[in-house]
């Protein structure tokens, strides 16, 4: 399963604690340590949302990265967020993962947050976020379906 994690999966509300620590569900975090070969990596999302990367899964989106020209205003922004802003964390003991405070004000986080399983990696996002983002899809779900989507099979 080495950095090839594709099993995270569904949405679920956490709390952070006092310290800006969030628990990872159990169920996610032996794949997610085995992927991760201990090690994961926690940055910033251009959305105002945080990604959460087995280290072995996020090496080769990062090198991607430092490839792109820092000449281009929009390029150099997203690199400098996403690259940035990319923490090297591992799971305590309790199976949480610190989020630092520059993250925490970055992503507008309070007291509860969304983990929601990308398939190789999480998104997190404050309430509010992961409420708007519920909000935005809805929405452009209502009009005519973009192309590709009409034809998968539910």
């Amino acid at each position: 399963m080495r950095g090839r994690n594709r099993n995270v999966r569904g949405a679920a509300a956490l709390s952070l604690d006092a310290k800006g620590r969030l628990a990872i569900p159990a169920r996610h975090r032996e794949s997610l340590l085995a992927a991760g070969e201990g090690s994961l990596v926690l940055t910033a999302h251009p959305h105002h949302c945080l990604l959460l990367y087995p280290a072995p899964a996020w090496q080769p989106i990062r090198d991607q990265f430092l490839k792109v020209s820092s000449l281009d205003p929009r390029m150099a922004s997203i690199k400098r967020v996403l690259v940035g802003n990319a923490r090297t964390e591992e799971l305590d003991s309790a199976g949480r993962i610190l989020v630092a405070p520059e993250l925490r004000e970055y992503a507008q986080f309070e007291k509860t947050v969304y983990l929601v399983g990308m398939g190789s990696h999480f998104e997190i996002w404050s309430e509010a976020g992961w409420k708007r983002q519920n909000e935005l899809a809805a929405e452009a779900l209502a009009g005519d379906l973009p192309p590709g989507l009409g034809e998968l099979v539910l």
